[in-house]
């Protein structure tokens, strides 16, 4: 009989539907050991001869012992082997240095990167990673703080972590939850906050109160060992659970390196410093790990004001919380009542120094803008600071500063004073501004 040969046309639709058929077939039978698996090694070739069949063409040469569609069964981590695919580590990646990309640590990455995440995947997968050193720096506006920022690498892990547990504790957050979820930054929580206290008042017709309330120095007092019972509630994989734990539980001052002024220190009040704290206390400010740590911490107290105290009118941004009611003594019902539960519960106090109980009328402060009847403003430290960022930035990087304070003055309904201000400080440097004052331009006026 003579010999087959390949045809390296690309076949017919029915032999093309045939082969895939063939293949699915073939790589049923690797996964149950029917035949020998493949080897990882690239261009090896798997040594079983299979009988011929539908769309497989054979021939009787040992040189042509291979099917059309060989390369196509590299073998890839499968969930019973491993707990993510090097795909995710990618994803993690690209998302990771969105913002990061030009940072000291994110450059060294991307220099040998395909390596880097190679290496880091394996540690992942071996249970050998350990998170490395930290970067410790001191903000002093809008007050002095201690930031504390992990290496991008670490960071990388952090966003593998979140996108792999964060969608099963975000479907139980209630809606008025806000900050470090997809779609509910400031503007959401203003725009949010408005349209209840409009409710309440019947548009500003009938009084009522509200509630403000914040932690007392809520990120360095965070006990991680009831955050980590809380996550454990709804991580039931022994992978995840074991990178929770060394993500949360990593104590970034035992192996840091300070940047900065080391003066700015001393700015920063003993009881604000991550350092001061026991081992098991704080979360450091500057990870995305922990503000999604606190969330769900808070989602604690989120379900108690929506369940137990029967809140109709409540709103979250982090550690910042509002209460609106007819009634005061309902207002300080709830004040009583939480000024008990949450040091039992999560360990964190109340800041009885920023506490406030007074009428919407006068004006709601929340999240850098001030609801008040018919209008909401742009709190007045913040167009301040804007005014001041954009008279001293460098004549290079003007327009993009220039342009993300117009963007945030712009989110206030009543928003066009303060952005005329911000275009004269632009058009005295030289700039042009368009006729709507929503933006500059990069050339000279």
């Amino acid at each position: 009989m003579a010999e087959r040969s390949f045809n390296l046309v690309v076949p017919l639709a029915h032999e093309a539907t045939a082969m895939r058929t063939t293949d699915t077939d073939r790589q049923l039978a690797i996964r149950s050991g029917a035949v020998s698996p493949l080897s990882n090694r690239p261009g090896d070739v798997d040594s079983t001869i299979l009988p011929a069949g539908p769309g497989i063409r054979t021939s009787k040469t040992a040189t042509r012992t291979t099917t059309t569609r060989t390369t196509s069964f590299a073998p890839a981590p499968s969930a019973d082997r491993n707990p993510f695919s090097f795909a995710e580590l990618v994803e993690a990646y690209l998302a990771c240095r969105r913002t990061k990309r030009n940072s000291r640590s994110a450059l060294a990455f991307e220099g040998c990167l395909e390596r880097n995440l190679r290496l880091l995947y394996d540690e992942l997968i071996d249970g050998s990673y350990t998170p490395g050193r930290s970067i410790c720096f001191v903000i002093t506006r809008p007050k002095p703080r201690e930031v504390w920022a992990a290496d991008f690498r670490d960071r990388v892990v952090h966003h593998l972590l979140y996108h792999r547990i964060a969608p099963r504790f975000e479907r139980s957050f209630i809606a008025d939850s806000c900050a470090c979820i997809k779609g509910r930054g400031t503007l959401y929580a203003a725009e949010r906050l408005e349209a209840k206290v409009r409710s309440i008042t019947q548009n500003w017709s009938q009084r009522a109160y509200y509630l403000k309330l914040d932690l007392a120095n809520f990120f360095v007092s965070i006990d991680r060992r009831i955050l980590r019972e809380l996550l454990f509630e709804k991580i039931s994989e022994p992978f995840w659970r074991w990178l929770t734990d060394v993500v949360l539980m990593h104590d970034p001052r035992a192996d840091f390196a300070y940047r900065g002024d080391p003066a700015k220190m001393v700015c920063v009040p003993p009881h604000k410093r991550l350092m001061e704290q026991p081992a098991h206390l704080g979360l450091p400010i500057g990870n995305l790990f922990s503000q999604f740590g606190a969330n769900v911490l808070l989602n604690v107290l989120d379900q108690r004001a929506k369940h137990v105290l029967g809140a109709r009118y409540y709103i979250r941004y982090v550690d910042d919380f509002l209460f609106l009611h007819e009634s005061t003594d309902w207002l300080n019902a709830v004040l009583a009542d939480l000024t008990e539960f949450l040091p039992a519960r999560l360990s964190v106090r109340i800041n009885p120094r920023k506490t406030i109980l007074q009428p919407i009328d006068r004006g709601v402060d929340f999240v850098g803008q001030v609801i008040k009847p018919w209008r909401r403003e742009t709190r007045k430290r913040t167009r301040n600071e804007a005014l001041r960022r954009v008279a001293a930035t460098p004549a290079a990087d003007l327009m993009p500063v220039a342009n993300s304070y117009f963007g945030l003055l712009g989110q206030a309904s009543a928003s066009h004073h303060d952005r005329a201000q911000l275009a004269n400080v632009v058009l005295s440097r030289g700039r042009a501004v368009n006729f709507n004052l929503t933006k500059t331009y990069r050339g000279a006026r």
